[in-house]
């Protein structure tokens, strides 16, 4: 154990405890007020949560690092029939919440099949291709990872959850991008899957209205929101005033004006706002700086390690990067709003252990890269 945690990579560990702490410190702040006014719980009830979801999620990380890489295709595979059964008893037997049936309600917790599919996912194709990746010479090999892929995207599509399918999408085609088939054959299917994309577009455009729901399609608008505040602009443009109320100091931890119904949830997509309203625009550059470390460090152990642990960190760092991007261009109101958590800052059962979950197969990796080099050098 001691061997263990000595090739655990410190700064990554400690950059991501900071997030992490800090993120729960902006949830209490961002929450109170929606907890009291708007359900008529106690002030502490989200901060309470949350921290009870980072214990588990410890706990399930401690046995996760125990677990050696050469057993994660089996246990993996086992994960991807999982997420497909759940995925579709959601569409059978799933109660809508917010338009979409994307949770199982478990009382006290709510869980997000689509979430766990992603990390599930990362791992379960750098397994698939480092397994086979002596027969990766025939289309049959190289498409049934994609083709299972699709078969997951096109149910999280059904919930209708457009945002997680897009997300999803890409972080399977970026692993595939990185993942150790032959050039040609990359170059076909990759030519073959834009042509569908094309084609996909091209139907969507003509027949959105039919396959899409009205607050999907009403997304697309997401210019000029102040000129819409009082119709579906009004989310994005309070992030603009929270934001220009903290300039570049922020109004003070707790003092938020905007979290004052305001924002939807400001403790959950909206976060980044009420933390620059608080903590000012330097403490939002700072958060931003911190992601781009743990990137850095993520990409530094990919780097390093054979083919399936670097695949793993290729495809937990654009897990993390995607959400990141697609959180705060929302924010900004350069891109429509999916719903989208922001990473170790915003509330939320399914995305914080699945997150957690992630970094501790960074860390897997970490540990296999310097057990490695202590057998070389003995």
């Amino acid at each position: 154990m001691k061997r263990v945690l000595r090739c655990i990579d410190k700064p990554l560990l400690i950059s991501t405890l900071i997030l992490f702490a800090l993120g729960l410190i902006m949830i209490f702040s961002a929450s109170n007020v929606t907890a009291y006014m708007y359900h008529g719980v106690s002030t502490y009830y989200y901060f309470v949560r949350q921290v009870i979801i980072l214990l588990i999620s410890i706990i399930f990380s401690c046995c996760l690092l125990l677990v050696k890489p050469k057993h994660y295709y089996p246990i993996a595979s086992l994960g991807m029939v999982i997420v497909i059964i759940s995925l579709i008893a959601l569409l059978i037997f799933g109660n809508p919440q917010n338009d979409m049936v994307g949770w199982f309600n478990l009382g006290f917790f709510n869980i997000q099949p689509s979430e766990f599919a992603k990390i599930i996912t990362i791992v379960w194709l750098a397994s698939y291709y480092d397994t086979y990746k002596n027969k990766l010479s025939t289309y049959t090999k190289c498409l049934f990872p994609i083709i299972l892929c699709v078969v997951i995207a096109g149910l999280v599509f059904l919930q209708p959850d457009l945002g997680t399918t897009i997300i999803y999408s890409a972080i399977v085609g970026l692993m595939f991008l990185a993942a150790p088939v032959r050039k040609d054959l990359k170059t076909k299917i990759i030519f073959i899957i834009l042509s569908i994309l094309v084609f996909g577009v091209i139907f969507v455009l003509s027949f959105g209205k039919s396959i899409l729901e009205d607050r999907q399609l009403s997304r697309f608008n997401f210019t000029k929101p102040c000129e819409r505040i009082l119709d579906d602009g009004n989310q994005v443009c309070n992030c603009y005033i929270a934001i220009n109320n903290g300039g570049l100091t922020g109004v003070g931890l707790g003092n938020s004006t905007q979290k004052y119904l305001y924002l939807p949830e400001p403790y959950t997509d909206f976060i980044f706002a009420i933390i620059v309203e608080e903590l000012g625009v330097i403490t939002g550059i700072g958060i931003i700086l911190m992601y781009i470390f743990v990137l850095y460090r993520i990409l530094k152990i990919g780097r390093r390690s054979n083919n399936r642990g670097a695949l793993i960190c290729y495809g937990v760092a654009c897990y993390i990067f995607i959400h990141i991007a697609v959180n705060l261009l929302g924010i900004f109101g350069l891109m429509p709003m999916t719903g989208v958590p922001l990473p170790f800052m915003s509330y939320g059962g399914s995305f914080t252990i699945c997150l957690i979950a992630a970094l501790t197969f960074v860390q897997r990796v970490s540990i296999e890269n310097g057990l490695t080099k202590e057998k070389e050098k003995i």
